[in-house]
């Protein structure tokens, strides 16, 4: 039996409660759990499925609402359920696991309607009794949601099943794999993954999902223009990610690849929704569909046409379901360069031989964060509950907390498979809060090509936007083995893109600071077209004799067409004008910040910020002026446009891209320079000196 009980006030005191069994079944309407006695402190996995919800309160103005569904233990949410759109009976059918110290704090359940840009409205809560539960039985649950301001009013019900586990027996060395909430609020959680002292090493993911978007067939309009600018979210549990937007179509072309991590062996379901994006007021639902991955088959790439429910027309999708490199956690005793067999299969997997054999696997990383000095107090006692993430695009990892210390240490080993040698790792020092989101310690970002193998470094940890110091060092010795070739050839192919992110905000200072980087990359521009003046002023007759002479092969007469798009003439309130005022003022920084980083990305490849790169451009013209000796220059524009021309007709789903782009966007621009300088440690503070002197 269970026990529910409704949010209310502290001053009521104990209220009385009713339970009524049904074999198996309880249906719970009554509260407190104040005279059951506590189960004794254990480890607990509670397995939930959030079943579905009825009768729920509608919020929207069109007699709906866009409910989800939060869990919480001692005021920590544990779970987020999916927004189910536009319906007062959703079903989720969502799992979770739970590990849970004890059974005192109740499972505590809350209802939102969802909204866009505004707080989301509340629409009930519930308590459930975990003493009440019985141990190694599925139970179904019946929660009837109350509002604690309005006690009499009907909210509907959620319905649950929750088996109850008990885990007394297992280690209690527990280290957390890090995902991402991607709450507007941009806070995370973590999700528990424990290590048994038989089995140091930990395997984190089983399997690569790789998703290109390609397209979509007849949307539903959802503009005034019979039109609509849509885009896709894609959720694989914790991990989500969203496409570009496609103005004024309702047949996208989007041609997107990206990756999700697989963790359970069975499989799992993508939730694919598609959106219309309406600038300063909430974005229009097209549709949704899902992807069952149990029912398809490995190491072989799927193309899927997917009718889009609670809507019109179809996404086009190739899916493909890959084994995954080895990503690991382990202790210090147990390190894979340290093994000498294990080492020399490393190196030989990434010999200059193996040029051609899996292109995606470019390198191998070993990262051992071995401690943390001086961290910064975050909780009233002086102290910090500190533990470390580790990231690597879209790769993240967690140590385990060390309570109560602003010196901990870890002793971890993580081991990453390399996709691009120029990735930044980085790693950031949290202080774990139980009563709410972790708070920020330091970060520090390091580029995979500047690492020094072997050598144990204090790197000095900076703030969230690494453009100073901040209290504090970490300790960390880092190896790379990468096959340069694998890595060279990678450069010239799209960016992994990173799973949602936190969205740009306007910054007054952000704004000032891309108008300035714009303003010199465009001055260049200006002391180039003062130099072609010249040319023609005829100050130096050898130069401009030349230049005539190149113009004169070179000119060509071009005729551009400017499309001008129909305007929205629909009246906006003043909220909405606010709302597009600023977006449009996100889109100018945003745009400043391309063209700026652009001119510094070219700026910095002639500096030699990134020797690898430089080396790459320079052996890439060398071998081209090769070419250019045996073979004219007519018969590879032949064979160029061929290859372009015909690149649809050999692979219609291949993602375009642009070689030259694609080698820019590695090089790094100031900004980042900036973020990805080390910081050298106070040679004041003693226990630096001290550590120092005792690694050498």
């Amino acid at each position: 039996m269970v026990i529910l009980l409704p949010q209310l006030p502290k001053s009521l005191g104990l209220l009385s409660f009713t339970i009524v069994p049904m074999k198996g079944k309880i249906n719970t309407v009554g509260t407190s759990n104040a005279d059951v006695p506590l189960a004794d402190p254990g480890m607990y996995q509670l397995d939930i499925t959030l079943r579905r919800g009825q009768s729920l309160a509608a919020r929207d103005r069109g007699g709906t609402s866009d409910p989800y569904v939060k869990f919480k233990i001692g005021r920590k949410e544990v779970f987020r359920s999916k927004i189910i759109h536009k319906n007062l009976n959703p079903v989720w059918e969502e799992k979770a696991c739970i590990l849970i110290d004890h059974l005192r704090e109740p499972l505590y359940i809350k209802v939102f309607d969802y909204d866009f840009g505004l707080q989301d409205d509340f629409m009930g809560s519930a308590f459930l009794d975990l003493t009440q539960l019985d141990l190694n039985r599925s139970t179904d649950v019946t929660l009837t949601l109350k509002d604690p301001h309005y006690p009499d009013h009907d909210l509907g019900i959620i319905l649950l099943s929750v088996i109850l586990t008990p885990k007394e027996g297992e280690s209690r060395d527990v280290t957390m794999l890090m995902r991402k909430s991607w709450k507007r609020s941009s806070k995370f959680q973590t999700q528990s993954l424990r290590l048994s002292d038989q089995h140091r090493k930990s395997h984190l993911w089983r399997g690569i999902v790789s998703i290109t978007l390609i397209e979509g067939r007849d949307l539903k309009a959802m503009d005034s223009n019979g039109l609509s600018d849509p885009y896709v979210k894609f959720r694989l549990g914790h991990q989500k990610y969203k496409s570009k937007i496609m103005p004024k179509t309702l047949n996208p072309q989007w041609r997107e690849q990206f990756d999700f991590h697989l963790y359970e062996e069975r499989g799992g379901i993508i939730d694919i929704t598609a959106w219309d994006k309406d600038a300063g007021k909430r974005d229009d639902f097209i549709g949704r569909c899902q992807v069952d991955l149990s029912s398809l088959s490995r190491e072989q790439t799927h193309k899927l046409e997917l009718q889009l429910e609670e809507g019109e027309g179809h996404l086009v999708l190739l899916v493909t379901l890959t084994a995954s490199a080895t990503v690991s956690i382990s202790d210090l005793s147990v390190n894979s360069l340290e093994d000498q067999k294990e080492r020399e299969e490393i190196l030989k997997r990434y010999s200059p031989l193996r040029i051609f054999h899996n292109l995606k696997d470019v390198g191998f990383l070993q990262v051992k964060v071995i401690r943390a000095e001086g961290l910064m107090a975050a909780d009233v006692t002086g102290k910090s509950d500190p533990f470390c993430v580790v990231e690597l695009n879209n790769d993240r990892l967690l140590t385990h907390t060390v309570y109560k210390n602003l010196n901990p240490e870890w002793n971890k080993v993580f081991t990453f498979n390399i996709k691009d040698i120029h990735s930044v790792l980085e790693v950031t020092v949290y202080d774990e809060d139980r009563d709410r989101s972790a708070d920020f310690l330091g970060k520090v970002a390091i580029p995979l090509l500047s690492i020094q193998n072997g050598e144990q470094k204090a790197y000095v940890l900076k703030n969230k936007q690494l453009t100073g110091p901040t209290k504090g060092v970490i300790y960390l010795e880092i190896d790379v083995i990468f096959n340069a070739v694998k890595a060279s050839l990678r450069t010239l192919i799209p960016k992994e893109q990173k799973y949602i992110e936190e969205e740009n905000r306007l910054s007054k200072q952000l704004l000032l600071r891309n108008f300035i980087r714009t303003k010199r990359c465009v001055m260049v521009l200006v002391n180039a077209a003062y130099y072609v003046n010249s040319c023609f002023d005829w100050d130096s007759p050898p130069r401009s004799l030349a230049a005539f002479v190149v113009v004169e092969d070179m000119l060509e007469d071009e005729e551009e067409e400017d499309d001008k798009d129909d305007k929205d003439s629909e009246k906006k309130g003043f909220i909405n004008k606010i709302y597009a005022i600023q977006e449009v003022c996100v889109s100018v920084q945003n745009i400043l910040d391309e063209v700026a980083s652009f001119g510094e990305r070219i700026k910095n490849t002639f500096n030699w910020t990134v020797p690898f790169l430089s080396w790459l451009a320079i052996v890439a013209l060398c071998v081209f002026t090769i070419i250019l000796y045996f073979v004219p220059l007519r018969y590879i524009v032949l064979v160029w446009g061929i290859n372009k021309f015909t690149k649809k007709l050999r692979s219609p789903y291949a993602i375009d891209n642009n070689e030259l782009l694609d080698f820019l966007s590695r090089v790094p621009s100031d900004v980042q320079v900036v973020q990805y300088q080390e910081l050298k440690p106070d040679p004041s503070h003693s226990p630096y000196k001290r550590k120092k002197n005792n690694l050498g």
